[in-house]
């Protein structure tokens, strides 16, 4: 999936611009033939008109300002009991009007992007969203700002002009918003740019967080893609390894009676004490523990593949030995088996117990491998159909495509 995105070996990508530099590929550096396939300005038209699309899956920006979702929503009338599904017929006054459409999350509602963002997710290892952004001619949705996450654009229908200016703070963490500095990313905006270019249909653009960035539809409509990385950083660690420093109690103490700490002064012998016990409890912190507090904070960030729940429970109920499952693609697991007699399979959002005799038939079934319900090492096949049932029940597996 990435080498449809980067005019450049991967390997290369990953050494000279993952979270350095942005990369411009040309349509004819890159294979696909473009990125219709994943969206096109008949798709929008259909999630527009068809699809009784809602907020927040749909954004409307004019000339930098965020507009109210009353402007473009409307009763979905009988039988749809809600009041914020888009209406079409605002979404042509306002296009015309200027105003750019900003589909959100379609990583979670669009066949192709699903699909797409599945495979490259995997590819990356990181948590992905795709929004798209459609332009009238002529006009441009934001101002130069600077994103909080990695992104690559993926010029689909027309052309846009992008202008990148180098970072006013290099590598932002998600709460250190461009809007805190407005005057600083004004300011290196009016400078000569990085990159000043024109994107046309099948163009990709990679800019690391940080990065300044503005662009404007030329002479006709333009549709782009933004796929967004979650930035997970040295800071994340930090953030919980101080979390799991409460554990410590020279880290509780109490502090002096009577403290001012606003007073420089008085703070510096109780910040130097705390400084210390901190390095002294550093080395001693585990990396499970570490990897069990980050599981919480990097599991909900993404989704598994979709299942089809009918066709799933229908397979369970007829499953037969010969059936062949595989894991469901995209679920993030972790297996323990310090429980005594029992083996606990964790999924994001729930955990799973099961006898410690299955331990190795559930290490088969979640190797990621397709496999026969008879293959799985356990005695008997009454055994085994149970094993899988629940894990078909439970969206672990799936049948084998």
């Amino acid at each position: 999936m990435l080498t449809r995105l980067i005019a450049t070996d991967p390997d290369k990508f990953a050494d000279a611009y993952w979270g350095r530099q942005p990369l411009l590929s040309r349509a004819g550096e890159l294979p696909g033939g473009g990125f219709t396939d994943l969206f096109s300005p008949r798709d929008a038209d259909e999630l527009l008109s068809r699809r009784g699309l809602r907020t927040p899956f749909l954004r409307v920006a004019d000339r930098g300002t965020v507009l109210p979702a009353t402007r473009f929503t409307a009763p979905g009338g009988l039988g749809a009991e809600v009041g914020d599904q888009v209406a079409d017929d605002k979404i042509l006054r306002l296009y015309a009007e200027g105003a750019t459409l900003v589909f959100q999350g379609l990583h979670r509602i669009w066949p192709a992007l699903i699909d797409f963002t599945e495979g490259l997710g995997a590819e990356l290892n990181q948590p992905l969203q795709v929004n798209a952004y459609l332009t009238p001619p002529g006009n441009q949705g934001f101002a130069t700002h600077y994103d909080t996450h990695d992104v690559f654009v993926l010029q689909v229908d027309g052309t846009k002009r992008w202008i990148i200016h180098e970072p006013v703070l290099p590598e932002p963490l998600e709460r250190q918003a461009w809007g805190g500095r407005k005057d600083e990313v004004t300011a290196t905006a009016a400078g000569e740019p990085f990159i000043d270019a024109v994107l046309a249909p099948g163009d990709a653009l990679y800019l690391p967080r940080g990065w300044l960035h503005a662009a404007s539809a030329q002479t006709e409509r333009s549709l782009h893609l933004t796929v967004g990385v979650r930035a997970f950083t040295r800071y994340t660690i930090v953030e919980e390894l101080l979390n799991l420093a409460a554990t410590d109690r020279s880290l509780r103490a109490t502090l002096p009676y009577g403290l001012d700490l606003t007073d420089p002064d008085a703070l510096a012998p109780a910040l130097t004490e705390a400084v210390e016990a901190l390095r002294v409890w550093l080395p001693t912190a585990d990396p499970a523990a570490v990897a069990d507090r980050l599981r919480d904070r990097v599991w909900p960030s993404t989704r598994p593949a979709p299942i089809a729940p009918l066709a799933q429970l229908a397979f369970a109920e007829s499953l037969t030995p010969h059936d062949q499952v595989t894991i469901r693609p995209g679920l993030r697991w972790h297996l323990t088996t310090d429980t005594p007699g029992k083996v606990v399979l964790h999924l994001p959002g729930q955990t799973l117990t099961f006898p410690s005799f299955c331990a190795d038939a559930l290490r088969l079934a979640l190797s990621g491998t397709l496999h026969r319900v008879a293959d799985l090492p356990l005695d008997d096949d009454p055994d085994r159909l149970v094993l899988a049932r629940r894990l078909l029940k439970e969206a672990v597996l799936i049948p084998a495509p």
